[in-house]
């Protein structure tokens, strides 16, 4: 299968770009976000990598350059390492990610990426004879080590990267404040927040939610851009984070320990049976 039948996009107006896995059909699928620049283009996660996403980018005239000038640079970003975000790292030259995960990118930790894929959820498989259980993120060598308040420039918009812990340790959000647009990763999205999995933590949850309130308290978001699932405005982002804060008490955090607990012994076995 060809990079350009395994994604498809939707263009959003403003040099926004709303790319998914088409195959992938599962709850862990990453919406993949293309953002265009007058000097830079920066792609936001990069799914699975069982194709190409750059192949399809190329392909698709998504990176297509302007007025016969040479391609513009790209980068690709991380939210975070885990499997569904991270496994197309592979295919980019210029990799960003917060340095917190940098070194799981780098030795190809998939227990820290939390990989988890199986047959069922790919509809057609990307090669004759792929298994779902071979699947595993490689070692990615980043580029560019991210932290609090840096900004990634595309010449004609900016980007702030905003540390947001929680769900895993190098969540990070990035907000475009001229336009009022948050790429949020899985910070939040319009479902279920995970703080679960290997080293997620409710007190960095409840202490994101609370920084994503003020940006809606600050009037600074008006459009939420998530790593999964639809987008969303400011008042559903100011529901879903004061209803986490609001329910994440010590009740909350026993039952959370325990489906950690399960959660890391069985993604140890996953890892140990396929490095076995």
């Amino acid at each position: 299968m060809s990079a350009l039948e395994w994604f498809a996009h939707k263009p959003l107006g403003g040099g926004i770009f709303w790319i998914q896995e088409r195959f992938y059909e599962s709850g862990n699928r990453a919406n993949i976000w293309l953002v265009r620049g007058s000097q830079r283009d920066v792609v936001i996660d990069a799914g699975l990598g069982l194709r190409s996403l750059p192949d399809y980018l190329r392909a698709a005239g998504l990176l297509a350059p302007a007025e016969g000038a040479g391609p513009r640079p790209l980068l690709a970003v991380a939210t975070h390492v885990h499997f569904d975000h991270s496994g197309g790292l592979q295919h980019f030259e210029e990799v960003a990610v917060h340095s917190a995960e940098a070194a799981a990118l780098l030795r190809g930790d998939n227990y820290e990426a939390v990989t988890w894929l199986s047959e069922r959820e790919v509809a057609r498989p990307p090669r004759p004879g792929w298994r779902a259980r071979q699947f595993r993120v490689p070692p990615v060598r980043p580029t560019r080590l991210l932290q609090e308040g840096d900004v990634i420039s595309l010449g004609d918009r900016q980007l702030t990267v905003m540390h947001m812990p929680g769900h895993s340790r190098g969540s990070i959000c990035l907000h475009d404040k001229d336009r009022k647009i948050l790429f949020s990763g899985d910070v939040v999205y319009d479902g279920s927040m995970i703080d679960w999995l290997p080293y997620s933590k409710v007190s960095d949850y409840v202490a994101s939610c609370q920084r994503l309130m003020e940006l809606v308290d600050r009037g600074l978001v008006e459009k939420v851009l998530p790593g999964h699932f639809n987008i969303f405005g400011a008042e559903r982002l100011y529901r879903l984070a004061s209803n986490y804060i609001s329910q994440a008490g010590v009740c909350h955090k026993v039952s959370t320990c325990a489906m950690r607990s399960i959660a890391s012994i069985a993604l140890r076995i996953t890892n140990s049976r396929v490095t076995s």
